[in-house]
């Protein structure tokens, strides 16, 4: 008589909890189950074969993913006993599809018993079947929502729905799960943006700081418009001309983003860093260049995406062109700078400088004055475009709505609310009231 062991297993009758035994074999070295045989090795039978085959059959096709049944065989035994052999599976983790490939969905073998596989061993076994490509490996996140991509996509006017999903890369083409990329682009993105702001070239005196989260798009939108708020504008005359200039050009600060965006490593779980100063601006991403590139290919315009499934959806919704553009680009719009953009590169971080324009002056224009608010009243403070607009309009009407600065300016809610808030901590405006009610006025308006 044979006891149960790692690769046997004992069920006096067919039962739901049998489908985690098949799995856990499926997930380990194969096995055998017995049914029709009690926890002593008793041979007891079954009293309805036939129901309890179809049962099986049609049990192990409908409950688990993914599809095992390639790797699952069936005999009859003496004494109405089913044996079930179940061959170690080409495609782990296999799981409960009414629980999906977490923990309580996937079972391991562990002597002669079935148990919870760990959620380590869940990624290893992700990582064997998938392989090292962290896009187009299953998420263990299944329950996902794409409301951001969606607005996203029809703002670029590209079509997005469920059927374009295994070609987009968001499904695997074996059990139609969500894949790493899907998670990425979702709203439930585990990843995150964070931006800080200091007052010293050391970055010791800290000023303010933002982290934001949810889909890529999403943060790629909040944090080009907070960067946006960021890049002060300058003066200079040119005899009776008045020529104003931003600390860095939008396009490469909008390329720098991308390129962080695109490039990074999101096997890992660290946020991109965004680091500003009154001299430069600085873009950390994790990951490191891959095998074979060095910073001088990357200044030439040689590109290796280590995210290519993202990168062609980017590129499809025309917010990159093509591979390896996007940094010549940047040291295009800096060629009369004295001092150029600088790219750090250690094993696990790419490290891209953008220094400030006005800061450190051209070859052919070394002086810039600040434009500032001329007012006793207010404190100094350095004043874009859109805020000098909104500071005019406030001294000839004294007063303005959430709804009138949006249309002064043409910019939605989530950018007024932003550019408000910086008039507000640099002591520019005063904000009156809340929701509706809320209004804008000088802050040295009597």
């Amino acid at each position: 008589m044979q006891y149960e062991s790692e690769r046997i297993e004992y069920k006096s009758q067919m039962v739901d909890d049998l489908y985690k035994e098949i799995i856990a074999f499926a997930n380990t070295e194969g096995g055998m189950i017995y049914i029709g045989i009690d926890d002593k090795g008793n041979p007891i039978g079954i009293e309805d074969v036939d129901d309890t085959y179809t049962r099986l059959t049609n049990g192990i096709r409908d409950a688990i993913l993914p599809d095992i049944t390639m790797f699952v065989r069936y005999a009859l035994q003496e004494n109405k006993v089913i044996q079930v052999e179940v061959g170690e599976g080409s495609y782990k983790p296999y799981y409960l599809k009414s629980k999906g490939m977490k923990p309580t969905g996937v079972y391991v073998r562990q002597g002669a018993s079935s148990v919870q596989a760990s959620s380590d061993q869940i990624r290893r076994m992700i990582k064997a079947s998938d392989g090292d490509v962290f896009e187009e490996m299953r998420s263990m996140t299944q329950e996902l929502s794409f409301e951001e991509a969606e607005s996203t996509f029809k703002r670029y006017k590209v079509n997005f729905t469920e059927e374009k999903y295994i070609a987009l890369g968001l499904r695997n083409i074996h059990d139609d799960q969500y894949t790493n990329l899907a998670r990425i682009l979702s709203d439930q993105c585990q990843h995150t943006t964070k931006i800080a702001v200091f007052g010293d070239e050391d970055k010791m005196m800290f000023k303010d700081a933002k982290e934001f989260g949810g889909s890529v798009f999403r943060q790629l939108e909040d944090s080009y418009m907070y960067l946006s708020l960021c890049n002060r504008t300058s003066a200079a005359f040119k005899g009776l001309e008045r020529v104003e200039k931003s600390d860095y050009p939008e396009e490469a600060l909008r390329e720098a983003l991308l390129n962080a965006f695109v490039h990074r490593d999101y096997s890992y779980s660290g946020s991109i860093i965004i680091n500003i100063n009154d001299l430069y601006m600085e873009f950390i991403s994790i990951g490191g260049l891959l095998p074979g590139l060095s910073p001088e290919d990357i200044r030439s315009g040689i590109s290796q995406p280590r995210n290519r499934k993202l990168a062609e959806i980017f590129h499809r919704l025309k917010l990159i062109e093509a591979y390896g553009t996007g940094i010549r680009k940047i040291y295009a719009l800096y060629k009369d700078c004295a001092v150029q953009p600088c790219i750090e590169v250690t094993p696990n971080t790419f490290k891209l400088i953008l220094p400030n324009m006005n800061t450190n002056p051209s070859k052919t224009t070394p002086n810039k004055t600040n434009t500032v608010l001329p007012s006793a009243k207010a404190a100094p403070a350095v004043v874009t475009p859109q805020m000098k607009t909104m500071l005019d309009y406030l001294a000839e009407y004294k007063e303005m709505t959430d709804d009138e600065l949006q249309e002064l300016l043409n910019i939605k809610k989530t950018r007024a609310y932003l550019l408000t808030r910086q008039m507000s901590e640099n002591g520019l405006i005063e904000i009156v009231g809340r929701g509706a009610a809320k209004k804008y006025k000088l802050k040295y308006f009597d």
